[in-house]
């Protein structure tokens, strides 16, 4: 059951436009499925990237400023960086099952205001390696409706 109202939480305080955030993040998502992104690639050719909290994450940048802004901050700006250009849709769907731990995209990272991190849960990469998988199928059970009708 959704609402159109803000979601309070006492614990938390202030109220949050849930449904409104769940909305723009689906967006987001949408956009960067459908969108032609750079994987910059390590020396032996695999897509770079970093361990945070148990989650492999995936650089990715929407163009190449974004891109050279990462290599200023990593203190890289003067080597040439290779990258493949890849569909959103393809990163998540076959990259990142294919690195065969937890794995989530992250784009434009070290551009301030500009970063979006697309976690490895439902509905952002496919059922089989999302880390809530299991945890939304006992929801769906203990309810009797799916992840979608919650």
């Amino acid at each position: 059951m959704e609402t159109t109202g803000p979601a309070t939480d006492s614990a938390s305080g202030p109220a949050v436009p849930v449904v409104g955030i769940r909305h723009e993040f689906a967006a987001l998502l949408g956009e960067f499925r459908r969108t032609a992104v750079l994987l910059p690639l390590s020396a032996d050719g695999f897509p770079l990237t970093a361990d945070f909290g148990g989650v492999r994450w995936i650089y990715a940048f929407s163009d190449e400023p974004s891109l050279a802004r990462f290599a200023t901050v990593r203190g890289e700006s003067n080597r040439e960086w290779a990258f493949d250009r890849v569909l959103g849709a393809r990163l998540l769907d076959a990259v990142a099952p294919a690195l065969d731990v937890p794995c989530g995209v992250a784009l434009d990272v070290g551009s301030p205001g500009d970063e979006l991190l697309l976690p490895p849960i439902t509905g952002v990469v496919p059922d089989r390696v999302a880390v809530d998988a299991e945890t939304n199928e006992e929801m769906g059970e203990a309810t009797g409706k799916g992840m979608g009708e919650l």
